[in-house]
């Protein structure tokens, strides 16, 4: 019987290269300890001669960890799954079966579904259908007390899996993957899914399995698409994680939300994919929508583009900002943005107060459409961004404080320049560069000084991960994200001792505040700002 304890590991299509696989896991065993199994998706069986599949069949060698692995998905693969119901297929490795559930001596639950989607019965051994997707929800997500799966397995990606979530490179997900597998995901909200098939590497962000403010918080689901073992471009085909089963995690340990949750891909459209129809792309929302003008004594209506609606009668009409491919809480024709927080419109960006910010004047700046990063804006948003924070610069010299900017393009969805206004009598820029670069070394992140009047888009690519900081000096440093990295670092360094000594505030989640003090701040920053904010010039 299996003893499932916490440690796993998941592998994508091994097509045969077994030497490779467990020579490879013997090396991180050996650096990192035993790990407790390993789940394999995607092709376990390639089109490479059977000789080394002999040696471990036979036994001359042997998988130095439990595996267990899908079954075919092609006609040629089928000879080595001769038991639908799973069997052992050599020692330590087995053949989990065509469909089902495992439970492992721990209580961790694993969901298994072998092959590729068709839709004609009766399926062939390497194919699965709207039946089997169907019989799996049935068996699980009937009684009440059903909250979710720890595990869920299958070769093929689940389609729309992209939506609302971070680029999956070369593979296009509203074509490519399974729509019967995004309707049992939509519907077993599984902690984590495994994929493979599409010979790449794909962590997508979690995404939230409730509905904000319509239903009770629920676990996140993490889905992660593995490479094929051995590729040449090294992309990464085994996954390391650990998971403590949900039977024996505290309710509210887990459903605590990570910083990085986005909306549910497959919102909608469970319920067609269960009866093997398409799931349709979710739809976009249109990004023509009016704002009242902020300056309260005028009170005209003016469109996103800033200008007077009054002030041309044939205006020209502008060119449509990027559109985000589904909910996002900072475009500001999005129905999710914090309108109270908005103290600022332009044409082509808007200042919004913070919300828990590290002072009651720490502001953002955002742009209007869809941008991920400063290095993805187009030279008219560049412009309006550089004219805001020269304006804002004015603006907190004027009350003695000098302001500190930065941008963390890494687990986020939408451009936020955060500009943190410092008091001149805290301390020095100097003394605020040097907090930057001795808390990067102490966190082992090379945090390195770029040229002054560099452009940020020769040194990072659109895509790259990064993290920069731009002082009142022009002075700037720069990190390129290639691992992990702290989220709230900007803060962490700002909220210091050696800065603004808030080093309770350094989590923004702990500095909120009601609704009526956020529009009170806002009211207040948006009359002090006036007289500097250029969008207010006629």
């Amino acid at each position: 019987m299996l003893r499932l304890t916490e440690s796993s590991l998941a592998c994508g299509d091994v097509e045969g290269k077994f030497d490779i696989l467990f020579n490879r896991v013997r090396a991180i065993q050996k650096k990192s300890g035993n790990f407790d199994l390993l789940l394999c998706v995607g092709n376990f069986f390639g089109s490479t001669p059977d000789a080394e599949w002999e040696e471990y069949k036979t036994g001359i060698k042997k998988a130095p960890i439990q595996t267990y692995v899908l079954g075919a998905n092609n006609q040629e693969t089928v000879k080595y799954f001769q038991d639908a119901d799973g069997c052992e297929l050599a020692e330590n490795i087995t053949y989990l079966g065509r469909k089902g559930i495992f439970t492992g001596s721990s209580g961790l639950q694993i969901v298994y579904l072998s092959g590729t989607e068709s839709l004609n019965e009766p399926v062939p051994g390497y194919n699965f259908s709207p039946k089997d997707v169907s019989s799996l929800r049935t068996m699980l997500c009937t009684t009440s007390q059903f909250k979710g799966v720890d595990i869920l397995l299958t070769s093929p990606w689940p389609k729309y899996v992209g939506n609302f979530g971070n680029s999956s490179g070369e593979v296009d997900t509203k074509k490519c993957g399974s729509a019967l597998v995004s309707s049992l995901a939509m519907g077993l909200k599984p902690r984590y899914h495994f994929a493979a098939l599409e010979k790449t590497y794909y962590e997508r962000l979690p995404y939230r399995n409730h509905i904000v403010l319509q239903e009770n918080a629920q676990h996140a689901t993490r889905f992660i698409a593995l490479a094929n073992v051995g590729n040449p471009e090294k992309k990464k085909y085994l996954y390391a994680f650990s998971i403590v089963p949900m039977k024996l995690m505290d309710a509210a340990e887990l459903v605590k939300q990570p910083p990085d949750v986005t909306e549910n891909p497959y919102r909608k459209s469970g319920q067609e994919a269960s009866i093997g129809k398409q799931i349709p792309a979710p739809v976009e929302e249109s990004a023509c929508q009016f704002f009242f003008d902020l300056n309260e004594k005028q009170g005209r209506k003016r469109s996103s583009t800033g200008r007077d609606s009054k002030s041309s009668p044939h205006p020209k009409q502008p060119r449509k900002p990027p559109q985000p491919p589904g909910p996002c809480w900072f475009c500001l024709a999005s129905p999710e943005v914090e309108k109270h927080l908005v103290v600022s419109i332009g044409t082509h960006c808007y200042l919004a107060l913070a919300k828990g910010g590290l002072s009651d004047d720490h502001v953002l700046i955002l742009p209007i459409g869809h941008y991920q990063s400063v290095v993805e804006l187009s030279a008219e948003v560049v412009e309006e961004v550089e004219k805001y924070k020269a304006t804002l610069r004015r603006f907190f010299k004027s009350r003695g404080k000098r302001c500190v900017v930065f941008e963390r393009n890494y687990k986020s969805h939408h451009l936020q320049l955060q500009v943190i206004p410092v008091p001149v009598s805290c301390c020095a820029t100097d003394d605020i560069k040097d907090a930057f670069i001795t808390q990067a070394q102490e966190q082992q992140i090379e945090l390195l000084e770029i040229p002054e009047h560099s452009d940020i888009k020769q040194i990072a690519q659109p895509g790259t991960a990064y993290f920069y900081v731009e002082l009142d000096t022009g002075e700037k440093l720069f990190h390129r994200i290639k691992k992990n990295f702290p989220l709230q670092f900007g803060r962490e360094v700002l909220a210091s001792e050696a800065i603004l000594n808030i080093p309770g505030k350094s989590d923004w989640r702990q500095c909120q505040i009601s609704k009526e003090d956020e529009e009170t701040l806002a009211r207040r920053f948006r009359k002090d700002f006036e007289p500097y904010d250029f969008t207010l010039d006629d």
